[in-house]
């Protein structure tokens, strides 16, 4: 056993590094996305040890269980239903796409703006701050994208080494893996948006995030049912790709709770990365059956329910 596993540790190594030559863009930008993450987190590390930062991480822990509790709860009726119209489905995610939209401008690109402004002394280089944190999202979802292996139910794998990992874990699993890694920036987020310990700042995007969880946890779990897992072993893997969500409010807290600058950097990270999950996973997602029209008017749905969310909880 002892063999096979080096064996398999391995190919899946000499695989990885192969599609890390090949591809040298995806892994240099994580390799910049993550210092930067480590130096924004080791800024925080003087916050936690003061005792300040304590309330912005027990709100951002809330927030993230609140996350977790949603898709779980989305989960449930997955259970029962043996199918949904893809139509509908199409429709939900959409709506979250949108919720994710609105939330990425209203509760972190234009508070990190104003935070920005506030810290640098001019609007202008307040929104160059917010953009360099937007780019570093990006950096990092692309560079996870690319570098992580993964499968997507419709598009099929991604990442290197994905047969290997498969013939060792099974599809089922990259599959969860891709929807793990959808809901990280979800919690960073999050934790972002509590890293200043005030709950008005953070609640509407909290809400929004565990509100368009439901949906989304019901389509894994019947994604999940498609690929001929039990009925409960599905919702349960459904609830359990939630737990990504705490783990990232306590990451995004952590990001945007050291130095004054790092609170707006923070907030632009969290935004490009929601932002790009959904053009890059999930409005694709929804478009690939035909049901645009059906997957837009989600869309708009969802991104007016966040802003009326943001309106009337902000």
């Amino acid at each position: 056993m002892a063999a096979i596993e080096r064996a398999f540790q391995a190919s899946w190594a000499s695989a990885w590094m192969a599609h890390a030559r090949a591809n040298p863009a995806p892994a240099t930008g994580l390799a910049i996305a993550g210092t930067a993450i480590a130096l924004l987190l080791v800024g925080s590390v003087v916050e936690v040890l003061s005792g300040r930062a304590w309330e912005p991480l027990r709100l951002a822990l809330l927030g993230g269980t609140a996350g977790f509790a949603a898709t779980a709860l989305g989960a449930l009726p997955g259970i029962y239903l043996r199918a949904i119209p893809q139509r509908v489905e199409d429709a939900m995610l959409g709506l979250a796409a949108g919720m994710m939209l609105a939330a990425s401008a209203f509760s972190l690109l234009l508070p990190g703006i104003e935070a920005g402004g506030a810290v640098t002394g001019s609007a202008a280089l307040g929104g160059a701050v917010v953009v360099a944190g937007m780019a570093l999202g990006v950096l990092l979802m692309l560079g996870l994208d690319e570098l992580t292996p993964h499968e997507h139910a419709q598009s099929g794998p991604c990442g290197p080494g994905t047969e290997q990992v498969a013939a060792r874990v099974g599809r089922v699993w990259l599959f969860v893996l891709a929807i793990a890694l959808h809901n990280l920036p979800e919690g960073m987020a999050i934790g972002v948006s509590f890293a200043q310990g005030d709950i008005k700042a953070g609640l509407p995007l909290a809400t929004a995030i565990a509100l368009q969880d439901i949906p989304e946890g019901l389509a894994v779990v019947m994604a999940l049912r498609s690929a001929k897992l039990a009925p409960v072993k599905a919702a349960l893997i459904g609830a359990a790709t939630g737990l990504l969500e705490p783990l990232g409010a306590l990451l995004g807290v952590g990001l945007a709770s050291g130095l004054p600058i790092a609170y707006p950097v923070g907030m632009g990270l969290a935004a490009g990365a929601m932002i790009f999950v959904v053009s890059h996973e999930v409005i694709p997602e929804t478009h690939r059956h035909g049901h645009q029209t059906a997957a837009t008017l989600g869309l708009m749905a969802g991104f007016a329910v966040m802003m009326m969310l943001d309106t009337g909880l902000g």
